[in-house]
Parts: structure tokens; C-alpha cells; sequence
């Protein structure tokens, strides 16, 4: 009988200083251990995964889905955060986790990929969490985690070197993060006249074109929600079904759309490949399919004419009221827009480590130089930038300006500009700017969400939650960092009760949910409780402080920002 074998990522875990506590407090650290194995195995099932292994203190696991296991690591820490103080500070463990291939002996998991995690366990902090790069490379698209690059890393009995990660917090607010709410509480109402962009795939499965089929998606999407009658889809959730191989009368079930558009992109030279179908997911009937092969400069032209095709597909016939106000401006260079692709395909995975971000911003620049006059490139260069500690708005500035002035008519722009202008404490200019970004693009989820959080600094919550309710209208899938603006909305109203409830329903936390969180429930008189949801936040991201988290929180009044700084260290965040 063959030996079996199946690629698992493995996570190795262990209590710091173990043999020394049980020396010192034998049944006292035996008991805590109980209680520290109980949560690893609670967490690591609530996440798909299995304990395959256990040896004193260190419990082995693999799970199937490689972010499921970086999750439930993080979720171990909070856990152990939360648990009484003669635990929580006594206990502190460190982890190890990679992907490999691995032998099946039994119920038990074999191999160098098992001795490389415990290795990279052993290497770790206290308190620390630590990736292979084979791991990181599976995650970094749809990590809801920021990492420092610690560099490559030799270790014993392992022949070639190795690049660990280790996690550092929340990766934060991001348009092009993908980390689905799936509310189930949301009915399924089909919208009339609905279309969702199944994100295109790479003819041939070639990765090196990843970046074009995406960026191509994008555009699409973002041309459709211009057509003022059509219900499009968002990003967020038309890129929660990437590489499920859903059928398209499924995603038109779960995201409450009519249509759905597939692509396959295959660029050769200086020519483009484009096969589309719009299917009605209704019937699984194919009612539109094109196949194109055209020059790569005459790319934007050819998306205007295909866009309008699909609109008039759907719509029956396309009026002249039907398109929003005006189209963007073309780029005038296609190397130059071919540079921006790449920096976007690297900006969609955000700020998950700022060697990343710092590759973003340099294509950026070389679009920049290429084509000085595609507003786009601008606009995403300070997008991007905004993550980096060395990152200083009064010279970036310029960039958003200048994609404004080429290219009024960008929504991303408009936002961006708003976003600025609102951290410059400029906030009747900022409303105008939001407002802007949602007319040019009524069916984008996101923007309608971040102008939300616009609202809600403004001191206009009940504005929030009304464009809360549209964009969950619109996007069933909307990322945590966006539907956590309701809680906040709350917040800001003095509602409470209302905002511990949002709150505690997010189907995952962030760093800033977890800091209003706290700042509820102090109001509400509940100290304690506050104080486990505060640990719970500095045992992901330990870099936060109430000066850095204050700055970013860009309230119109004073006396919100003060009583939130003040209830957040009563709490116990650092100042």
C-alpha cells in the first residue's frame, strides 16, 4: 500500500518556560495548562482544523485552509488575553506555522514540513507568531493581518535557509481586501436589472498575467456601475468567488443578482485576448458572448464599447440618461498603464508587510513617468503610500491633487481627495468630495461604506447608517472594516446597547472595532469587560497606543476625541 500523503499547513504551539513553572508551582501550572490546551483545541475546531499530535506542553495541528490556521493562531492569543490574570500572564506561548506536503502515519502528520514548523516555533518570541514564507505566499492576498519581513533564517537540521514572517496586527481598512461579513441575517432579494463580474482568470492559468486579468475586472466593474440603472455587484463580493469555482447561477443566487459576467484575459505581445459570457443566472442560459483579440493600446476603447454591449444587453437598450455624468479619462500611454496594473496588484494586498507597499508606490511612480497624464496612477500612488510610517501628507498631497485636476470624473479620486481633506480637518470640503464620489459611482458599495465613516466623524450618524443600509443592500459581502461603521455610528449617537450589539456581531474584529468596543462599554459603566476586550486587542497588534489610534480617528468634535482617548487608557491601551 502506497504512502499517503496530503499538503496541510501545520501549526506548532507551546507554553514559553514550561519545565521552569512546572519546577517552581507543579499542580498550579498543570492546571493552567488544562486550561490553555482546552482553548487551543476549541479554536483550532472552530477553524477547521485538527489536533493531530501533543508532546508535554506543545500541541500540533494542521487544517486544510492555510488562513484558517493564521486565524486561529491569532484567535489562541486573544483567547489566552482573555483568560484570568494568573493564567494570561503566566502562560505565554509562541507559534510556528508553514505549509507542506506531509506523510499520513495514522491519526498522525510526518515529514520535514512538521520538523520545520516546531523549528520555526522554537525560533519564536514569546507571544509571537511565525510564518514560512510558503505560508505567507498562500495568505498574502487575503490576509486580514499585517507581518514584518524578519528575512531568511536558518535553522537546525534544515539544509536551506528560510524567510519568516512574523504577525504584527490587523491590517486595517483597505478597498481591495476581500474578508467576506456573510451575514446570514440578510435576505436574498434579487435586484431587476443586476449584474455581478466574476473575476477573470489568466488564459492558460499563467500567474505572471494574474494582474492584468484582475486589473481588468476592476475596470469593468467600475464602468458598469456608471450606468446609472444598473445594480452592480461590488468588488468585495464579486471577489469573494475567486478560484471557487461557483457556478454563475449560484453567485447570482447568493449575491442577489440577475446576470453575471464572466472573462478569460490572455495577453500576447502587444495584443490582448478578451472571451467574455454574461449568463442569466436565472436560467444558466448563456445571452451574450464575445471573443476579441485586439490591439493592447485600443484596450480602453474596446472596454467602453464592451461595457456598453453588456449594459444594452441587460437594460434592453442603453438611454443617454442611463450612463452616469462622465467617463473617466483614458490613459494616453498603455506602458504607463500597464506600470499602474502592476502597482495595484500589489496594493490590493495592502499594508500586509510595507516592503510590499514600498513596490506598490515605485510602480506607481513609473506609470507616473511613463504617462504623466493618467490621473489614476496619482490617485493610487498616495492610496498606497498612506500605509507607511515614513508617510507625510503635506508632500503626498500633491499626488491627489494632480489626479484631480487630470481626472475630475474618478471616484477613487474624489474619495481619496475627501479622505485628505478630512484628516486636514477640512470637513465641509471633504463632504463634497464624498458626496461627489457616490454620485459618479452609485452602485460602488465601498465608497458608499468609507463615506459613511465620513458621516459619522462628522457627527452625522444617522446619515451613516442610512448609507450603511444601502451599501449592505448593494454588497451582502462587505468586509468587517466596513459594516464595523454601524457599531461606531452608534457610538457617535450615544446609543450604546446599540453599538455593543454591532459590535459583538462582526464576524471578525479589527483593531479599531475592538478599541470602540472598549470605549462602549466604559460608557456603559462595564469596566471589566472592557478591560478582556482591550487585552484581546493588544494581543494582536501590541504597537497600539492611544496617540497613534487618536490621530487616525478624524472626529469634527474635540470633545468626542478627548472622552474616546481618555476611556481607551481607563481601559488600559498604552498612551
Amino acid at each position: 500500500m502506497a504512502l499517503q500523503r496530503r499538503l496541510a499547513t501545520i501549526m506548532v504551539a507551546d507554553v514559553v518556560g514550561y519545565s521552569r513553572m512546572m519546577e517552581q508551582a507543579e499542580e498550579e501550572t498543570a492546571a493552567h495548562l488544562d486550561v490553555c490546551q482546552n482553548l487551543i483545541t476549541e479554536t483550532v475546531q472552530a477553524g477547521g482544523g485538527r489536533i493531530f499530535n501533543r508532546a508535554g506542553d506543545a500541541a500540533l495541528a494542521e487544517f486544510p485552509s492555510p488562513i484558517n490556521a493564521v486565524k486561529a493562531a491569532a484567535g489562541i492569543r486573544e483567547g489566552l488575553a482573555a483568560l484570568p490574570p494568573e493564567i494570561a500572564n503566566h502562560m505565554k506561548m509562541r507559534f510556528g506555522l508553514h505549509l507542506a506536503d506531509v506523510m499520513v502515519s495514522g491519526d498522525d502528520l510526518l515529514g520535514d514540513g512538521v520538523n520545520l514548523a516546531a523549528r520555526i516555533q522554537q525560533g519564536a518570541d514569546p507571544d509571537t507568531i511565525h510564518l514560512s514564507q510558503a505560508l505567507f505566499d498562500q495568505i498574502k492576498r487575503n490576509s486580514p493581518f499585517s507581518f514584518d519581513d524578519l528575512g531568511e533564517q536558518r535553522f537546525k537540521n534544515i539544509s536551506d535557509p528560510i524567510r519568516i514572517y512574523r504577525l504584527k496586527g490587523h491590517i486595517g481598512a483597505h478597498v481591495f481586501l476581500s474578508s467576506p461579513s456573510q451575514r446570514a441575517a440578510v435576505p436574498k432579494v434579487i435586484h431587476p436589472n443586476s449584474v455581478a463580474v466574476l473575476p477573470f482568470i489568466s488564459a492558460g492559468g499563467d500567474e505572471d498575467q494574474r494582474y492584468l486579468a484582475e486589473g481588468l475586472t476592476e475596470e469593468i466593474i467600475l464602468e458598469l456601475a456608471r450606468f446609472k440603472k444598473l445594480h452592480v455587484a461590488s468588488r468585495s463580493a464579486s471577489f469573494a468567488f475567486w478560484e471557487t469555482k461557483a457556478n454563475p447561477s449560484e453567485v447570482a443566487q447568493d449575491l442577489g443578482v440577475i446576470y453575471v459576467l464572466e472573462g478569460q484575459v490572455r495577453r500576447l505581445g502587444d495584443k490582448v485576448r478578451l472571451s467574455l459570457e454574461l449568463t442569466n443566472g436565472q436560467t444558466g442560459i448563456a445571452v451574450w458572448t464575445d471573443r476579441i483579440t485586439r490591439q493592447f493600446a485600443d484596450l480602453f476603447e474596446l472596454l467602453d464599447t464592451m461595457t456598453t454591449q453588456i449594459a444594452a444587453t441587460i437594460l434592453g437598450r442603453v438611454e443617454t440618461d442611463a450612463i452616469a455624468i462622465a467617463r473617466r479619462k483614458p490613459p494616453e500611454n498603455m506602458t504607463g498603464y500597464d506600470f499602474m496594473l502592476r502597482g495595484l496588484d500589489l496594493h490590493r494586498i495592502g499594508g500586509i508587510t510595507y516592503e510590499n507597499i514600498r513596490l506598490a508606490v515605485s510602480w506607481f511612480d513609473r506609470a507616473i513617468a511613463e504617462d504623466p497624464t493618467y490621473g489614476p496612477a496619482y490617485a493610487w500612488r498616495i492610496c498606497a503610500s498612506s500605509w507607511l510610517p515614513e508617510f507625510d501628507m503635506k508632500k503626498e498631497k500633491i499626488f491627489i491633487e494632480k489626479a484631480m485636476e487630470l481626472d475630475a470624473n474618478n471616484p477613487e479620486a474624489q474619495r481619496i481627495m475627501g479622505a485628505i481633506l478630512m484628516l486636514e480637518g477640512n470637513f465641509e470640503a471633504a463632504k463634497y468630495h464624498h458626496e461627489r464620489a457616490m454620485a459618479l459611482s452609485p452602485s460602488d458599495a465601498y465608497i458608499l461604506a468609507r463615506s459613511a465613516a465620513f458621516y459619522t466623524f462628522n457627527g452625522e450618524p444617522d446619515k451613516a447608517l442610512e448609507l450603511l443600509e444601502r451599501a449592505e443592500e448593494l454588497d451582502r459581502l462587505l468586509p468587517a472594516w466596513c459594516i464595523e461603521e454601524r457599531g461606531i455610528a452608534h457610538f457617535c449617537a450615544g446609543h450604546h446597547e446599540l453599538a455593543v450589539q454591532a459590535l459583538n456581531e462582526l464576524p471578525a474584529q479589527t483593531s479599531r472595532s475592538r478599541l470602540y468596543h472598549c470605549a462602549t462599554l466604559i460608557a456603559l459603566g462595564r469596566q471589566q469587560e472592557a478591560e478582556i476586550v482591550m487585552q484581546k486587542a493588544l494581543a494582536i497588534n501590541r504597537e497600539l497606543t492611544a496617540a497613534n489610534f487618536i490621530s487616525k480617528e478624524t472626529w469634527r468634535d474635540p470633545l468626542i476625541r478627548h472622552k474616546l482617548r481618555k476611556d481607551l487608557i481607563a481601559a488600559g491601551l498604552p498612551k
